[in-house]
């Protein structure tokens, strides 16, 4: 990794250059994605298969074959040792119990005229989830995509997933059942979002989109924002380590594998005061790197976009963090809650050496959907609030009419809008129309 340094009269455009990420989209992608989202618009289930057997291999003689049902959940979480299912249940508990906490509630208050003013929190319909599948297993996608539309009140979540050559994963399908769930469609890519986007003959439109997906599925997700919503297009894993020394070099070398280790061009730093504690993670890095499966790509990533940053002190440690806005931020410090409180720009906060990301990705109860690409400066976590709506509500008595129309109607006449005034003004007692 390399070492930047506060003190160095480069480092604000070292500090840039580390951050700079393209973002912009792969136009073959995009081409490739708009022609596959027509054709799902156009055609519906038809194309859905077509892709379903092009890309995943599956062919299938219909939706129905795609079609998993509560009780195609329900039996494979019965089939998943005790274990396993006793983990899913632990993570769901905690990341419901949290969740709940973040339910917004409607309100209101009368004016001193009588006019009520207020906001009416309403769940979204229907919501599709996007999550991932192949190779890799993803049940804590599902928890965290599903569990949020469950406490909101959602009436319906439908989630996809795609299962090359037909290769479902019960752990997935279990998640599933646990977050209230009711159908899943084996499909996946960019002609899964458009099913979800538009509808087809099979697959309900929904009103929002979450999850997280490969590059066509975030292309996918970019196009159809608008027909519906989305949670968000994200960029590569982030981890911002904290650290004063008091935590074992160790621990914060392996944190930083947690994140590399997603991607080449996930990105990994650790800011310090001290180059003495900054040496003892290298070498804990090159130490135990070599047991790491996925090695190669921890390597990569660090290489390509990781850092080390000596600080002259966590007040300047803490301002370096903010410029960086990261997805995941570790405090791996004495006293964490004081550090935290200079804390403006992150996803999520992680307080204290035994706070460990990975707990937060899995188990812990906060969301692991974060902001990334250091949109964490104007974003947050998905949450429950991401999955109701607000409505305002107003009930202008008689008596707030007289004052509100007078209001209203100088204010329109200067806008030049007429029917706008008279509007006010045929609701006041006593009004001239001119």
């Amino acid at each position: 990794m390399k070492t930047l340094s506060t003190q160095s009269p480069d480092f604000s455009a070292q500090l840039d250059a580390l951050l700079a990420f393209e973002t912009a989209q792969d136009p073959a992608t995009d081409r490739a994605v708009a022609d596959i989202c027509q054709d799902v618009q156009t055609r519906g289930d038809a194309a859905v298969l077509e892709y379903t057997a092009r890309f995943d291999g599956l062919d299938a003689p219909d939706m129905a074959a795609l079609t998993l049902h509560a009780g195609d959940l329900a039996a494979a979480f019965a089939r998943l040792p005790d274990h396993v299912r006793s983990a899913l249940e632990t993570a769901a508990a905690r990341i419901r119990r949290y969740h709940e906490k973040q339910k917004l509630q409607s309100w209101q208050y009368l004016d001193e005229d009588g006019t009520l003013l207020g906001q009416q929190i309403t769940a979204l319909d229907r919501v599709g989830i996007y999550v991932p599948g192949g190779k890799a297993a993803y049940p804590s996608s599902v928890l965290m995509n599903a569990l949020p539309a469950q406490v909101a009140g959602v009436g319906e979540i439908i989630m996809v997933v795609p299962t090359p050559k037909g290769e479902r994963n019960d752990i997935v399908l279990a998640a599933a059942h646990l977050a209230g769930v009711k159908r899943v469609f084996t499909i996946g890519g960019a002609q899964a979002v458009a099913a979800l986007a538009y509808g087809t003959q099979t697959v309900p439109q929904v009103d929002k989109i979450t999850g997280p997906g490969n590059a066509y599925v975030a292309a996918a997700k970019r196009r159809v924002f608008g027909t519906v919503g989305i949670d968000m297009v994200a960029g590569p894993s982030e981890i911002l380590v904290i650290a004063d020394g008091s935590v074992p070099a160790d621990w914060v070398a392996m944190d930083l594998f947690s994140q590399a280790e997603h991607d080449e061009i996930a990105q990994a730093i650790l800011i310090a005061p001290s180059q003495r504690y900054l040496n003892d993670v290298q070498n804990a890095i090159a130490r135990l790197i070599e047991d790491m499966p996925r090695r190669d790509i921890i390597r990569a990533a660090l290489n390509n976009r990781g850092a080390m940053i000596l600080v002259r002190d966590l007040d300047e440690a803490c301002a370096v963090a903010n410029r960086i806005a990261p997805e995941h931020l570790e405090l791996c410090v004495n006293n964490p809650e004081q550090w935290a409180a200079k804390i403006r720009h992150a996803g999520a906060i992680f307080m204290g050496g035994h706070t460990s990301e990975s707990l937060g990705d899995y188990c812990a109860g906060p969301n692991h959907v974060l902001p990334t690409s250091r949109s964490a400066r104007f974003s947050s976590p998905l949450g429950t609030y991401d999955f109701q709506k607000r409505s305002s509500l107003i009930r202008v008595s008689p008596e707030g009419a007289q004052k509100l129309g007078q209001t209203a109607s100088v204010l329109a006449h200067g806008e030049g809008l007429t029917a706008h005034a008279r509007a006010a003004e045929m609701r006041m007692v006593q009004h001239v129309i001119i």
